[in-house]
């Protein structure tokens, strides 16, 4: 058996796939905004030994829903709005541990890659490598207005902008800077000056003359996280990323897409087993199923159904509203909400027969989101979360909160202990104070990018006057 990659996901929002449990008296997401709330789950999940924090964002609110462009439903509901800036609390967080990373969602589409390689850099080294970046194109119409667009740049072009964006970050993150640039004697100053050189970057999106303006960070190129699942995502994926987040309901929905990343990585060069697949979803564990079953009953009574169909909107982009309330989406002519519903319909656990309305759909998304949930005993959960291993081919799981810090302080109650005493889950980091890449791959030293990533073509090592692969342009 695998021993999991086991991370917490989550949002610096009032609530991320929980609209509405600001209303839960246990609840904290109205303490988004508070650092020492970040750093004191950071140091929660460090003692239980989770490899990292993955934090998602977005960059525009939800507003489809009862629309156009209404974020009438979203506030009351804190449904991922409003919404800070994930990074600028990691080095806070990374101060109070040693050993716990970050993964931080960021778009290739709204910023520059000049300004986002750098951001990462100081991270990376202020973290002492501990930071990954979740890289996104971003699928909000909002965001795209906000950034002075109309609407949308085309998904496929997107990521055909991601990907050149990718290899200039590549080029700023290990081109830029020669392997041992320091000087022997610090009489002569800091660095020298032949092992720092401009990227001279000349593409069809990007015109980037650098040098970078960070020196090399532990990591150098941040470990790369990715999450599209599109036809031209998880190609960008197989080329790109080292860990890849996917939502399905069941493990053998999952598996389709873990095999063809798998083998598109191969195909490209890579090591199928070096890209590590993570799953989504929401864990409720208690001592008991019954004890587990209330207990989500409960902390659904709180959900907003309105702020639940306002995420909606905003994931499919459709508005729900301008359907009556006796609706069964799975028959409306609309082939996208039509094709997402049938899918639930047939693999969300106690739905046959059930009309899938307005009502259905609202209570189905207001804990956990479209992911798979996992609610039961110890066993339970733990019996479900091997078979999705042994089903899915999975690596790890990046598990959501109904209540933070609750449910993540009822994983570490019931879950951990379990999972160690089969084997599943380590008893400590593999590199304690290491990096993130270190930590994933349970290899100390290995920090930069494998030979096999296309990112490692752009090193400039220390015996080379410039990098070889500036030599064949």
């Amino acid at each position: 058996m695998k021993s999991l990659i086991l991370n917490a996901f989550a949002m610096q929002s009032p609530s991320h796939l929980n609209p509405g449990l600001t209303r839960y008296p246990k609840d904290r997401g109205r303490s988004y905004k508070d650092l020492s709330h970040w750093i004191e789950l950071a140091k929660k999940l460090e003692a239980a030994k989770f490899h990292a924090i993955f934090f998602a964002d977005v960059l525009g609110p939800y507003d489809v829903y009862k629309g156009p462009q209404n974020t009438d439903p979203i506030v009351p509901a804190g449904a991922q709005f409003p919404i800070n800036d994930p990074l600028y609390a990691v080095p806070a967080m990374a101060a109070a541990t040693s050993s716990i990373s970050f993964g931080i969602t960021a778009s290739t589409t709204y910023e520059n890659p000049y300004m986002l390689a750098r951001k990462f850099s100081t991270v990376d080294h202020l973290s002492g490598g501990r930071v990954g970046w979740n890289i996104v194109t971003s699928y909000l119409d909002s965001a795209a207005r906000n950034f002075g667009l109309n609407t949308q740049i085309e998904h496929d072009e997107r990521y055909r902008i991601a990907d050149e964006y990718l290899n200039v970050a590549y080029k700023l993150w290990e081109g830029s800077w020669r392997d041992e640039p320091y000087l022997s004697d610090p009489a002569e100053g800091y660095a020298d000056p032949k092992a720092v050189r401009r990227i001279d970057h000349k593409g069809k999106y990007f015109n980037i003359p650098g040098p970078h303006l960070c020196e090399p960070s532990p990591q150098r190129t941040p470990f790369i996280l990715q999450a599209g699942t599109s036809t031209a995502g998880k190609a960008f994926a197989a080329t790109h990323a080292e860990a890849i987040f996917l939502h399905a309901q069941t493990p053998e929905l999952v598996r389709p897409s873990v095999d063809s990343i798998r083998s598109q990585a191969a195909a490209a060069g890579r090591k199928p087993e070096d890209i590590k697949i993570i799953a989504g979803i929401l864990v409720i564990v208690a001592e008991t199923d019954e004890a587990a079953r209330a207990k989500f009953e409960n902390l659904a009574s709180y959900g907003d159904r309105e702020g639940a169909l306002g995420l909606f909107g905003g994931w499919s982009g459709y508005d729900l509203s301008t359907y009556t309330d006796d609706q069964d989406f799975r028959f409306v002519e609309a082939p996208a909400v039509r094709s997402m519903v049938n899918h639930w319909a047939s693999t969300v656990p106690g739905s046959n027969g059930k009309k899938w309305d307005k009502r259905t759909i609202a209570e189905y998304l207001v804990l956990g989101g479209n992911g798979a949930k996992i609610i039961g005993s110890t066993k339970t959960v733990a019996d479900e979360l091997a078979r999705w291993v042994e089903v899915g081919d999975v690596d790890g799981f990046n598990f959501s909160y109904a209540s933070v810090p609750e449910t993540f302080e009822d994983i570490i109650e019931f879950l951990v202990p379990e999972l160690r005493r089969r084997g599943m889950f380590w008893d400590d980091y593999k590199v304690p104070g290491g990096t993130f890449r270190e930590n994933v791959y349970g290899e100390e030293g290995r920090k930069r990018l494998p030979g096999e990533h296309p990112g490692s073509k752009y090193v400039w090592r220390k015996d080379e006057e410039v990098p070889a692969y500036a030599l064949k342009n």
